[in-house]
């Protein structure tokens, strides 16, 4: 009787620690992160990588073209919880700084349209969502995880791309009121 008692305690335990375990990896696996890292350069404070992208209108958004003004890049997709749970905090931002001339655009990566169009649609998004269906500019910007920020200067260079430190960011550059 008790080898049947250590044996189910000892069971529990390794079960136990496989649970731990395996929390621990579904953690470090799941679409958040809290800051980008890069594979072997660095884009912050260099030149924002130029791109085209089409809207969910069809009509094309080049980032060369909004120079003179603060950009900011939220990389996203629509199967990730966090993004969604973001959604908020994005139109906060937007709603914030948009007014003083920060452009939001939202970047859905390697979806369909249609997908993306509900989503956007259902959360009321007022800023430009473009479709980034090959997920090249995302790889030009070195996403790894998602949901991710990138906040572009007047002067198109890469200002930060740390996500937890945009907001006090957009504050100082953008005198919050």
């Amino acid at each position: 009787m008790k080898d049947f008692i250590v044996g189910i305690r000892g069971r529990l335990f390794f079960l136990l620690i496989a649970g731990l375990i395996a929390i621990v990896l579904s953690s470090e696996l799941s679409c958040s992160e809290s800051e980008q890292p890069t594979r072997g350069r660095t884009i912050s404070d260099s030149a924002a990588p130029d791109f085209i992208l089409k809207d969910l209108t069809g009509i094309d958004f080049q980032l060369s073209a909004a120079r003179g003004k603060p950009v900011l890049l939220i990389f996203v997709t629509t199967w990730c919880p966090t993004c969604r749970s973001e959604i908020p905090h994005y139109k906060e931002i937007y709603e914030t700084y948009g007014r003083r001339g920060l452009e939001v655009v939202g970047i859905d990566i390697e979806e369909a349209k249609k997908r993306v169009s509900q989503i956007a649609a259902k959360n009321q998004i007022p800023y430009r969502t473009l479709l980034d269906e090959e997920g090249r500019v995302a790889r030009a910007y070195d996403i790894t995880g998602i949901p991710a920020m990138v906040l572009i200067n007047r002067d198109g260079k890469v200002l930060t791309r740390k996500y937890f430190a945009i907001d006090t960011v957009l504050e100082t550059l953008l005198e919050k009121k």
